[in-house]
């Protein structure tokens, strides 16, 4: 269908492919795989016919048509989300428009026996055929149908585009990419932008309905579940692999250990050449076997082995700082925008320790939960940060704050600490900032690059509590695996908000499924969710998207309903009168309570203060048995003193 033939791609005269060849067909499914920088954006925009390469022709049948989407786009905002997206169609209405001028002719037509007319009934028939063929008397059900699975709701359609955040719009121009039913897709990074019930809809719509796909991705799972083959694009030569993405990994490391066996024999034979050309350089009598050498190794093609693989680099978290058994607690928390309620009676708890994903359409409450927890935003309910919390956070915005004059290495200088920081070059490299990039200003760098970097400095803080909201849009497989590995390994409390399924699994070992107003508790990891729901795409929780019944009902009334009362506020006038009598009795139990809590705090203070000491004294050299277990003794008391005064808070908080 599409072929490929010998092509060549240089920028500044250095080659980033050379000589790459392969045929699309039909109903291929192809992922196209490689390290960032390999070309693979490149190559998609060649075979889109946007970019022409240096060398090497791309050649199709003139009726194949091709969607491409990019990473980037320039969208428009001049109308609806669903008249945007019935762009899709307008060769449809050209179509119409022209039938209806070819049946005009028709009734005012009387030359029926002339080659015109017979030319005229043949153009109706084919155009009659083309739009049958193309499902134009279903188009606005196919328009409805993709918005949704994409995650518009019905009410979002006469929205204007503007409204819409740029990934939201993003998701437009796939809709329409999708609509056209093309017989080739190109789609560069396609997940990025989406939310894991839109991606497992995606990942049907490509399996079932689309014909011929070539993409790029770094959704492991995104990749295996819609590819069957896979080109590398590696050290500028193509490599054609008739398997998905995780076989693929295999089959390369049998690849690149051929390689280098083939290197070393390789250097091997160099190296004996030019030891003999040495030895008998100066004897006249082997000059002729010495220039026959020569010759032999100049003739000597380097054999290339691929990019060192790094996934033995394993980046470590600070040892986290201790924090209180529950470093996050909520009760009938809620949050609303005038009329609309986000959720409302988020109700549970996060134990030290745990890592859980936030999971659910966009638009359901994860990051605006978040920005509660961070005390960016108000709420209602109880909101409580355990003891000690310190909290790393990681959201989309984080780049913005870097200091643009300093470099890249600065950057991660001024915050590595101990014999992390005799391996800040390596992990640059890592993350996509080997070489030279590290010596770049922060200013200079792209909006990825700013967002990796800042994810860097944020793993290199010592912190008991992450939450990333997103942290994989802008990181490669492998990188992925390190930021993975490394969370894994860390010992504080994590929140992960992620759409990236491979990424969770293993990860996390609960999930709170955010849809319909409502938190979910869901215990296992993602694919224990997914399984439990009994899904395979996530559809189910399309039901979810909106509150009906007595859900609407409570949004509608929400705002005269009271907030519950807190200590920092007056009682509210409807609560009932309490007697003389009752009312003493309140607040005895209270004072007691808050006494309680006090001198639990009282005890935490001395604690560190004693343990502080014994640290102090350990530094200077004091390691004898009695200094040692008195250290033990005061760290086991510390922590039975913070569960003393968790116990009393959360009994004060419950009598107010």
């Amino acid at each position: 269908m599409v072929s490929v033939n010998d092509l060549t791609m240089e920028f500044s005269a250095r080659p980033i492919f050379t000589d790459v060849s392969f045929v699309i067909n039909k109903t291929d499914k192809i992922g196209l795989a490689g390290k960032n920088g390999a070309g693979k954006s490149t190559l998609l925009k060649i075979i889109a016919g946007l970019q022409q390469p240096t060398s090497g022709t791309v050649s199709k049948p003139s009726e194949v048509t091709i969607g491409y989407l990019p990473q980037q786009m320039k969208l428009a905002d001049d109308t609806s989300i669903i008249n945007e997206a019935r762009k899709a169609f307008a060769h449809i209405d050209e179509h119409k428009a022209r039938l209806d001028d070819l049946n005009n002719q028709l009734a005012t037509r009387t030359d029926y026996e002339s080659e015109s007319y017979a030319k005229l009934i043949e153009d109706i028939e084919y155009l009659n055929d083309r739009l049958a063929m193309e499902g134009a008397d279903n188009m606005e059900a196919e328009v409805e149908k993709t918005l949704m699975g994409l995650g518009f709701s019905r009410e979002d359609f006469d929205r204007p585009t503007s409204e819409f955040s740029g990934g939201w719009r993003m998701r437009v121009e796939l809709a329409k990419i999708l609509l056209q039913k093309p017989d080739l897709l190109l789609l560069d990074e396609p997940t990025n932008h989406l939310d894991i019930e839109s991606i497992q809809w995606l990942e049907q719509f490509l399996q079932t309905k689309a014909r011929a796909v070539m993409l790029v991705s770094h959704d492991r799972a995104f990749l295996d579940n819609v590819t069957r083959r896979t080109i590398e694009i590696s050290c500028g030569k193509a490599y054609d692999y008739k398997v998905s993405y995780t076989p693929y990994t295999e089959l390369r490391k049998e690849r690149v250990e051929q390689q280098m066996r083939a290197y070393e024999n390789q250097q091997k034979q160099i190296a004996d050449i030019k030891a003999f050309i040495e030895r008998f350089r100066y004897q006249a009598t082997k000059a002729i076997q010495v220039q026959s050498r020569i010759k032999q190794l100049e003739k000597i093609v380097p054999i290339e082995v691929d990019e060192v693989d790094n996934t033995r680099l394993r980046l470590k978290f600070p040892p986290a700082p201790r924090s209180g058994d529950f470093p996050l607690i909520l009760e009938d928390v809620g949050k609303a925008y005038g009329d609309h309620q986000v959720f409302d009676h988020a109700d549970f708890r996060i134990r030290r320790g745990e890592k859980v994903a936030f999971v659910g359409k966009n638009g359901e409450g994860k990051s605006t939960l978040v920005k509660c927890i961070m005390g960016e935003i108000d709420h209602t309910g109880m909101l409580k940060l355990g003891h000690n919390v310190k909290i790393g956070y990681f959201a989309q915005n984080q780049a913005q704050l870097l200091d643009e004059e300093l470099t890249v290495f600065e950057t991660i200088d001024n915050v590595a600490v101990g014999d992390i920081r005799l391996k800040i070059r390596d992990i640059l490299g890592a993350f996509m900032f080997g070489g030279e990039a590290s010596d770049k200003k922060v200013k200079v760098l792209s909006g990825g690059e700013k967002t990796r970097l800042a994810m860097i400095k944020l793993l290199l803080e010592p912190v008991n509590f992450l939450i990333l909201d997103e942290p994989t849009n802008h990181l490669d497989l492998k990188t992925k695996d390190i930021l993975k590995d490394a969370i894994k390994d860390f010992d504080g409390t994590v929140i992960v908000v992620s759409h990236d399924r491979d990424f969770l699994d293993g990860l996390v070992e609960k999930v709170y499924e955010f849809g319909g107003g409502k938190v979910r508790e869901n215990l296992g990891g993602i694919y224990d969710f997914l399984r439990s729901k009994n899904l395979d795409n996530l559809r189910d929780l399309e039901l979810t998207k909106s509150p009906t019944g007595k859900q609407q009902e409570a949004v509608s009334t929400q705002e005269d309903t009271p907030k519950p009362w807190r200590s920092d506020e007056s009682q509210p006038q409807n609560t009932p009168k309490l007697s003389y009598a009752e009312q003493k009795a309140k607040e005895k139990i209270l004072k007691k309570a808050e006494k309680k809590v006090k001198d639990a705090e009282t005890e935490i203070t001395r604690l560190e203060t004693l343990q502080k000491d014994i640290e102090d004294k350990i530094a200077a050299g004091d390691t004898s048995k009695e200094t040692l277990d008195a250290y033990a003794k005061a760290q086991k008391d510390l922590e039975n003193g913070m569960s003393i005064w968790e116990l009393a808070t959360m009994e004060l908080e419950e009598l107010k």
